[in-house]
């Protein structure tokens, strides 16, 4: 498939795959100019916790480039038509994207990414007073507008609040996904069954010491029904 264009600037936007629940992998479509990603449907939801790690320190790397404002209008790259702002809510974090109506997905900037997994937190009232008394004006981390502060605790287009990246925030985040990461790679005998059933093969994507050593074995989805009913075998037995 051809990379789809950016629905801000219409570059074509890399792809990067990353792992996706509960096995398997998902194609994601970025626009380092526009730092600002591309979901289809459901796809944000479906990454793993250590794809979300990824995707992080992909971000990570293109960070110092430049962004370019998006556009004023940005139109489905399925179905061109006009993408919508959307205000949504993660956890405690109030998150906005850009999507489609006909639900082919949305386009959300790494910030507000950043801001959907928990890494970046909004500033306390006492911190937005003390940001106010030093600078008088800053630039949108999710769309790149102008945030006048003496006026506004959000931008006044995409009504981001003000947020902060800490490192005691990313620390606590990094620590969740890598235990969740850790929890995901143990084998659910009801992952087994459920393979079964599907007709996949579950097999180790790294080699094991020991038979004790499945528990720690990363799984990838694979073919041979016969296989599967081994390993889940061998695996129950073990126990």
């Amino acid at each position: 498939m051809n990379a789809i264009g950016c629905p801000s600037c219409s570059a074509p936007m890399p792809r990067r795959a990353f792992a996706r629940k509960p096995f398997g992998a998902l194609e994601l479509d970025l626009c380092f100019a526009c730092h600002a990603i591309w979901f289809d449907q459901y796809e944000s939801a479906q990454l793993t916790p250590g794809a979300v790690l990824d995707l992080f320190k992909e971000i990570h790397v293109h960070d110092d480039e430049p962004m370019r404002p998006l556009g004023e209008i940005m139109r489905c790259p399925a179905c061109h038509d006009p993408l919508h702002l959307t205000q949504d809510l993660q956890r405690t974090n109030h998150i906005s994207y850009y999507r489609c109506a006909a639900g082919h997905g949305r386009l959300t900037t790494f910030f507000q990414f950043l801001r959907e997994k928990n890494f970046v937190r909004s500033l306390t009232p006492l911190e937005v007073t003390q940001l106010q008394a030093h600078v008088r004006q800053v630039r949108c981390s999710s769309c790149g507008a102008p945030i006048d502060l003496a006026h506004d605790s959000q931008c006044s287009y995409c009504r981001a609040p003000i947020s902060i990246m800490d490192a005691d925030t990313v620390r606590r985040t990094i620590a969740e996904l890598s235990e969740a990461e850790r929890g995901r790679r143990q084998v659910d005998p009801a992952q087994v069954v459920e393979g079964l059933l599907a007709g996949h093969r579950l097999e180790p994507a790294l080699p094991r010491a020991d038979r004790r050593g499945l528990d720690s074995a990363p799984w990838v989805a694979g073919a041979g029904l016969v296989d599967l009913v081994v390993e889940g075998l061998g695996f129950l037995l073990s126990e």
